[in-house]
């Protein structure tokens, strides 16, 4: 029986992850029965929600389970097909393990266009990271021409979808990143208007110095001190769509910060938090949208692709030391019949 590469949660981590949380092993690749098909594993994505998954705490999604396949979005071709719905060499999108071949039901994967864009996109702009930006932004922080928005992590796969969104909405940008080629980067080739590295300056005084007028917006990917500054410069009535805290993933003791109440009272500001799951129903709203904006040119994306499978946990830890431009995806394996585009 022919056997493949999986990676298993080999235990809970207690703060940063490492490799011992990882397990290599080998098993048989499956075989599909009637209405399901055999994938093959091209692309495939980390993201910070999955550390929250690593924990038995209860949340809005279940935990990753002990000796089991973690598991996230993939982009996968289709080798063998027992369904009408799919062929071989189609390319799909699920939410797969981390192995090198899966056997999903045809319906809990769908297929995406090789020769619309770059099938990796589907994992990023075009996928959960940039439909996380356009709900967050539109629904929760309704941003109005003129207003002043402010990202943080805004280099990341979020952000700088958020802060070129605000952009196409007519709102002045200012992004929070991790390093001088981030800033660089955000306001050079995304159209921020301002840019920020909080590892080389004091935020609350960076903020105060490009936001004269205030923060209307305040998208929240980071949270900790960088939240505390953003919230202590809002303007009467603004907004802040809460879709991550990714500061305080891997900290063993609880976070503590200053109380945010006060500060709200006095702004009379909007603090939601949210996953992109809530928009399931507008899931095809965001992606036409999304889709129609990177035609037109007034969207544009990084990705940070390493290749091989076995790198997979690096790419994952990496997310948390700031070393991805843009989505973070692993390249695992070329595909067998499709012919897909390159960046």
């Amino acid at each position: 029986m022919a056997k493949q590469q999986q990676i298993q949660l080999a235990k809970r981590p207690e703060g940063m992850p490492t490799d011992e949380n990882f397990n290599f092993v080998e098993t048989a690749i499956p075989s599909p029965e009637k209405g399901e098909v055999l994938l093959k594993t091209l692309y495939l994505s980390v993201d910070p929600y999955m550390r929250g998954r690593m924990t038995s705490a209860k949340s809005y999604i279940a935990p990753f389970q002990i000796d089991e396949a973690i598991n996230g979005g993939v982009i996968a071709e289709v080798i063998e097909s027992k369904s009408d719905s799919f062929k071989e060499g189609d390319v799909v999108i699920g939410h797969l393990g981390w192995q090198e071949y899966s056997v999903a039901a045809d319906k809990d994967i769908r297929k995406v266009d090789p020769e619309a864009a770059p099938v990796s996109t589907h994992l990023g702009v075009l996928g959960m990271p940039g439909l996380t930006a356009y709900f967050g932004l539109l629904d929760i922080g309704q941003p109005k021409e003129g207003e002043t928005v402010v990202v943080s992590g805004a280099a990341g796969a979020v952000g700088s979808v958020v802060g070129q969104i605000a952009k196409i909405k007519g709102c002045r940008v200012v992004g929070i990143a991790g390093s001088d080629e981030k800033v660089d980067y955000i306001t050079n080739t995304l159209g921020f208007d301002e840019g920020i590295n909080y590892k080389t300056s004091n935020v609350y005084k960076s903020l105060k110095e490009a936001c004269p007028d205030g923060i209307d917006v305040y998208y929240e990917n980071v949270g900790g001190e960088i939240g505390d500054a953003a919230i202590s410069l809002l303007n009467k009535f603004a907004r802040i769509p809460v879709c991550g805290a990714i500061s305080s993933y891997n900290k063993k003791e609880q976070d503590l910060g200053p109380r945010v109440q006060t500060k709200l009272i006095k702004s009379s500001a909007l603090m939601k938090g949210f996953v992109v799951a809530d928009y399931a129903d507008r899931y095809q709203e965001g992606a036409e949208s999304l889709g129609k904006w990177l035609k037109e040119g007034q969207l544009t994306y990084e990705e940070t692709i390493v290749e091989g499978f076995n790198r997979i946990p690096d790419a994952f830890l990496g997310l948390f030391e700031g070393k991805n431009l843009g989505k973070q995806i692993v390249k695992v394996a070329d595909p067998d019949i499709a012919v897909l585009p390159h960046n």
